[in-house]
């Protein structure tokens, strides 16, 4: 049975609406249409037909740094999504995920959506589900300013999202351009916003808003593992500024050894290199994470608490032969920086532990083991805008070369 949308609030009879175009969207890289509406991708669809595994194949689909953006003079905004919310057998539903509403940049607003659909995950390892079809819900934003202004409503970074209509008390136009760079960041689940409140409150999008720039977040829960798809989606989109954060993804899955790593490594910049030749370009290697630091991978999740936290499986007697940890991680990225900006002046390197190491450990430790909380969010978006956008860094106005 198809799901059916929330009936317009009585209050405001004199709705106008406006149909949900890429127009009015930011921060995707692609869009399918769906019998409800309009589901915003962050891979293309030529990447997502080679998505080997259920885990990126639903994080793509996470619009993590998507946003709806119009001009209006409107008082009373709805926006109807059809949510699809993952939960894991044997623990309650998620919270519904958070819409942040921007009024010329500033956080004005914050709502949810009720009903949606609900995938339970039966196996952690596969990631098999069970999908229970629920209905289209309306996020609601009243009592907003009646002045002209630009409007952004932020995706829950947590959910899959699908766009169904656009509902205004006054007329809807596309939001110009600002002449802002576009910077394109890839990451594993910490770039995603694993554990950040809501979606303006993830790292990236912190560090966007302090940097001034147009954020475009391919951070992939699980799924930073040197794909060459994800490679070459990162090599054809517009981006003015472009960063990867990896490592932390390659060992907890424990995907390669040292040997096959720094190739891949090279083969992931090379095609990048591609399609952006001159562009800013930061390689970031992992955030402190005591798990990983000297013990490889697999990571396993452990809900014996009765709270999910994660332990590291592997041998650190066995780094000898290859196996892979976050300390050997560090040390590659820098190597094949250090060779590769002989020839590549615009590629740069930054220690993730400049973002998060031992002082924000002490002072903000990982919830769970693996993923920052939201303050830390906060503290590492802050850091990044520093190193990244700050004076003489690889991403100030005076240093950028634009694609």
């Amino acid at each position: 049975m198809a799901p059916k949308a929330e009936a317009p609030s009585t209050e405001a009879p004199d709705w106008i609406t406006t149909p949900i175009t890429p127009q009015l969207l930011r921060g995707h890289l692609d869009f399918e249409i769906t019998p409800h509406g309009l589901l915003p991708h962050r891979l293309p669809s030529r990447a997502r037909r080679q998505v080997p595994d259920r885990q990126l194949a639903v994080a793509e689909a996470q619009p993590s740094g998507v946003r709806v953006v119009f001009r209006t003079a409107a008082t009373r905004i709805e926006l109807d999504t059809l949510p699809t919310r993952r939960a894991y057998r044997g623990f309650p539903p998620p919270a519904a995920g958070v819409y942040d509403l921007l009024i010329d940049g500033r956080l004005t607003a914050q709502a949810t959506v009720a009903g949606g659909n609900l995938r339970t995950v039966t196996d952690l390892l596969t990631q098999e589900a069970e999908l229970t079809e629920g209905p289209i819900g309306a996020a609601r934003f009243t009592g907003l300013p009646g002045r002209a202004k630009d409007v952004e409503i932020w995706l829950p970074h947590t959910e899959v999202t699908e766009l169904v209509a656009l509902r205004t008390d006054a007329p809807v136009e596309p939001l110009p351009g600002r002449g802002r760079k576009i910077w394109l960041h890839h990451g594993s689940s910490i770039s995603h916003g694993s554990n950040a409140a809501h979606p303006t409150g993830t790292w990236p999008a912190i560090a966007a808003a302090r940097g001034g720039v147009e954020l475009v977040n391919l951070g992939f829960g699980g799924s930073a593992l040197l794909d060459p798809f994800t490679a070459r989606a990162i090599r054809d989109a517009r981006a003015d500024l472009i960063s990867l954060k990896v490592g932390i993804n390659v060992v907890n899955s424990d995907a390669m050894r040292l040997r096959a790593f720094g190739p891949a490594v090279h083969g992931f910049l090379d095609t990048i290199r591609e399609g952006h030749p001159h562009t800013p370009l930061l390689l970031v290697s992992p955030l402190l994470c005591p798990l990983h630091e000297d013990t490889p991978g697999p990571l396993m999740p452990d809900f014996t608490a009765g709270t999910l936290r994660f332990r590291a499986t592997g041998d650190p007697a066995e780094r000898a032969a290859g196996r892979l940890t976050l300390t050997v991680i560090r040390e590659e990225l820098a190597r094949i920086v250090g060779l590769r900006a002989l020839d590549d002046p615009h590629l740069h390197y930054l220690d993730g532990r400049r973002l998060y190491g031992e002082h924000e450990y002490a002072e903000l430790p990982l919830p769970d083991g693996l993923h920052p909380d939201a303050a830390a969010h906060r503290r590492i978006g802050e850091h990044f805008a520093r190193h990244a956008f700050g004076p003489d860094r690889p991403f100030n106005s005076t240093a950028i070369h634009s694609t």
